[in-house]
């Protein structure tokens, strides 16, 4: 099939999809009386489910299999937080302007849209130029704002909706601002990730841990970006729930006492020298992965694993999932190691969830900016000798030479490493005075003998102080949502063969309602025996929707299977019901009493259908 077919193939698909969920209620344009916001949507009875089944299934995989300690933190954060995180000078996207019209894109989106469009629209495009757009698309992240004005210029890209030219693309900070309190001097920020409220309390963490490395914090909640163009739905918006884990660990022990549990795992793996070299993800095994140290250590690996079994039990296809590591350029100065796990959709591999390992930036950050140290500590069985570092600075004489300047001189000195601190010793002795950098400052002061003293001294140690490493996972719910949708949106024929129906196949666990009852007629009997089952389900916990209306049985299924509900109980009978499963459209016939408990099994996931089918007698209708 010719790309452009295949384009236009992928915008039906989705249309499709969409229409179903808008007109279902999965979710909906948020405010839409007034014509909607872009970015902004409201989740409607049968979304609201589906994710509360999401994040419950996320919690049980998760927060229970590895007995993290949960937080629920303010989506209000101070600006001193975020400044110390990075996110005040540097949380920010390229960003182009009309210049006529002043409206806004994301630069990177139109170069690749560009790219896109004439990969899939071009049948004449030369093979060196097609070459050349996926070498594009495949460094994008990577493109500095130079290399992606420059191709915005040679390309000839303009405004989308004007065909007005572009300015210059420059950077454009996410960030929702506001201030905390009525007088308008304590700014603040609304939070773009969870992440900063677990690291600002790690002290309290370890210490109710019972100061034991490792463990993890885990925490769900709203975030918020100010995205510049928000498009495609539920995969980019300006506010979202994030589910994160930090991971805290030794920086010098990585592994993981369950590594083995997912070591033999294979799946689609797409390491940065494979997409450099223009080849594509393969599967790997995990387990070799981290031996041959494409994956940097047991503990990134097994969360990659985890991450894995997690979105394939939502019912994520496995064969259209990948994990895809971040190019050298692409990855943050700090960071150790990073994995996307990429999901395909209509609207190409989306990023859905991102395992990096942070090494000890954050908490080292926050120790800096807050003077409160964020460490861990190791006790050694024996005290251990070991040369240390002691640098004096001299007050007086800092103060008499620099005055107001000397707090930060005496930082300055305090903060050298050893090989700094030893040259200084060296030029000090030789020379009496030496150059020495002080970065707050932003200048070069000179240091004389008699302002600091350096030396080397052996003390004994009863334990090592030091900062440990994060591993971080952070999955964007709505994405992987969306994504859960449209690879559960089936179609087939009804009966009669003279119409298509649409169905989400979802897995039981995370279908919004888990079984329907319908009385096959309108009659007193069959309502009363309804209204006994649904009073057993509600005993059970189990969601349930309930039709006595007139209509037809197989309309009745029709609508329940456009909503993915994998059960529908048809009461034919006092003493009987049959269940029909969504899938296969078979039907068993069980007895009133036993009813909940069968629905339970299944949806629990303690039994398969498979399972009932065999135990129970068949029915045709």
């Amino acid at each position: 099939m010719d790309p452009a077919q295949e384009a236009q193939n992928r915008e039906t698909f989705r249309q499709a999809v969409t229409n179903t969920l808008e007109r279902r209620l999965f979710y909906i344009p948020s405010f839409k009386i007034y014509r909607g916001v872009a970015g902004l949507y409201d989740y409607g009875p049968p979304g609201c489910a589906v994710k509360s089944n999401v994040l419950a299934c996320w919690r049980q995989h998760f927060v229970l299999e590895e007995n993290m300690l949960e937080v629920d933190c303010p989506c209000v954060t101070p600006e001193a937080v975020l400044k110390a995180s990075g996110h005040v000078d540097k949380f920010t996207d390229l960003m182009v302007k009309d210049e006529k019209t002043g409206t806004c894109y994301r630069a990177d989106h139109l170069l690749k849209d560009f790219c896109k469009d004439k990969l899939e629209r071009d049948p004449n495009l030369p093979a060196e130029k097609a070459a050349e757009f996926r070498h594009v698309l495949a460094v994008l992240d990577d493109l500095s704002s130079e290399e992606l004005g420059a191709k915005i210029k040679e390309y000839g890209i303009t405004a989308p909706d004007t065909k007005n030219p572009l300015s210059a693309p420059y950077p454009f900070n996410l960030m929702f601002q506001t201030s905390i309190g009525p007088s308008g001097v304590s700014p603040g920020y609304m939070r773009p990730e969870t992440a900063q409220g677990i690291f600002v309390n790690f002290k309290d963490l370890y210490y109710y841990n019972g100061n034991k490395l490792p463990f993890a914090a885990a925490q769900i909640g709203q975030a918020f970006r100010n995205e510049i163009s928000p498009r495609q739905g539920l995969l980019r918006v300006r506010e979202f729930t994030l589910a994160e884990i930090e991971h805290f660990v030794d920086p010098e022990d990585k592994s993981h006492p369950k590594f083995p549990d997912v070591a033999n795992l294979e799946f689609l793996m797409f390491p940065r020298e494979d997409q450099v070299a223009g080849r594509s993800a393969r599967r790997i095994n995990i387990g070799e992965a981290v031996a041959q140290g494409v994956v940097n250590n047991e503990t990134l690996g097994y969360f990659i694993g985890r991450v894995y079994l997690f979105l394939t039990h939502l019912g994520i296809d496995k064969d259209r999932l990948r994990f895809r590591q971040h190019l050298a350029n692409e990855m943050a100065h700090y960071a150790a190691d990073c994995w996307d796990a990429e999901i395909e959709c209509s609207y190409g591999w989306i990023e859905c969830v991102g395992i990096a390992d942070r090494s000890a930036y954050d908490l080292r950050a926050h120790t800096d900016k807050s003077g409160v140290p964020l460490v861990a500590h190791e006790k050694f069985p024996e005290p251990r000798e070991v040369e240390k570092l002691i640098i004096v600075p001299a007050k007086k004489e800092l103060g008499l030479a620099f005055k107001g300047n000397q707090k930060m001189v005496v930082e300055a000195l305090e903060a050298m490493g050893e090989k700094e601190a030893m040259e200084m010793k060296e030029t000090l002795e030789s020379k009496g005075e030496a150059a020495f950098n002080v970065c707050t400052l932003e200048k070069v002061v000179t240091i004389k003998k008699n302002m600091v003293s350096i030396s080397k001294e052996i003390k004994k140690e009863h334990q090592r102080v030091f900062t440990p490493s994060v591993i971080e996972p952070s999955f964007g719910i709505g994405r992987i949502i969306y994504c859960l949708y449209e690879h559960s949106f089936n179609t087939r024929p009804n009966r009669d063969g003279d119409e298509q129906m649409n169905f989400f196949s979802f897995p039981p666990l995370v279908a919004p309602i888990k079984c329907t009852v319908f009385p096959l007629v309108q009659n007193q009997q069959y309502e009363e025996v309804a209204r006994q089952i649904a009073r057993s389900l509600t005993v059970y916990g189990i969601s349930y929707k309930i039709d006595i209306t007139g209509t037809s049985i197989g309309k009745r299924y029709a609508r329940t299977d456009e909503l993915g509900v994998p059960f529908a109980i048809t009461v034919d009978s006092a003493s009987s019901v049959t269940i029909r499963e969504r899938d296969s459209k078979q039907q068993i016939r069980v007895n009133v009493d036993e009813v909940a408990s069968v629905i339970k099994e299944v949806t629990d996931g303690q039994s398969t259908w498979g399972d009932v089918l065999w135990k129970y007698p068949t029915h045709s209708s």
